[in-house]
């Protein structure tokens, strides 16, 4: 049996990370990390306090420093676990994540995977985001971080951990973890988070980030790209 750490990068997430967190009691991981980037709400004690609920053999809040890539690289430095789950802060993973994780990882020539994902009122555009999500995914063999992206630790090390960009710090790490192995692409669901969807619209959101993403994919830097992304939590 594998052991699993779940490792959470988390800024201002004070209304999604209980739910996450207590859903995560149903379930049986080693090591649970919550790595805070600087929250000013009530991220950090809220982590804290349903952190202790927990009975995994290590659950800690972390801080480090402001990024989604710079925070999962810091988690991932703290746990000893086989394999690495990094978990969105507003994702809730399904319940057999465990027993579907380590069947796929007793391949050996299986490097990492992800999950399917669908929204928490699975219907009308999200309903459709989501399949096209899974289905592009699975194309491309290219995973975002809402899919639940995980790893063999040996594989992070040896790929250096996530790229520090400020963001498509997910799409560029499949796309280089693709290239050292099989990368499962689970047809079980996690259920995310439909506000950034909701809050700006949901056809104006996919312009916006299959514009991103065109443009990351024709070359400009993450860097660049940065000044046209507004976080939305």
């Amino acid at each position: 049996m594998h052991s699993i750490a779940i490792i959470i990068p988390t800024l201002n997430e004070e209304r999604a990370l209980p739910q996450t967190l207590r859903h995560l009691r149903k379930q049986q991981f080693n090591e649970v990390i919550v790595v805070d980037g600087g929250s000013q709400d009530q991220t950090v004690s809220m982590a804290k306090k349903n952190l202790s609920a927990l009975t995994p053999q290590k659950a800690q809040v972390l801080t480090a420093d402001r990024g989604r890539a710079r925070q999962m690289n810091a988690g991932a430095a703290d746990v000893k676990s086989d394999i690495l789950l990094f978990l969105h802060a507003d994702t809730l993973l399904p319940l057999n994540s465990r027993t579907e994780i380590e069947r796929v990882m007793e391949n050996p020539h299986c490097v990492g995977g992800r999950f399917d994902v669908q929204f928490e009122h699975d219907r009308g555009w999200a309903w459709m985001i989501s399949r096209l999500m899974n289905l592009r995914s699975r194309w491309s063999g290219i995973a975002t971080g809402d899919q639940a992206i995980f790893v063999r630790r040996e594989i992070f090390e040896h790929m250096g951990g996530y790229a520090d960009i400020p963001l498509m710090e997910d799409l560029e790490f499949s796309k280089r973890l693709k290239h050292l192995g099989e990368v499962a692409s689970l047809r079980t669901k996690v259920t995310t988070s439909f506000r950034r969807w909701e809050q700006r619209g949901a056809l104006q959101t996919i312009l916006h980030m299959w514009t991103l993403r065109f443009l990351y994919w024709v070359g400009l830097s993450p860097q660049t790209l940065r000044q046209f992304y507004a976080t939305i939590r």
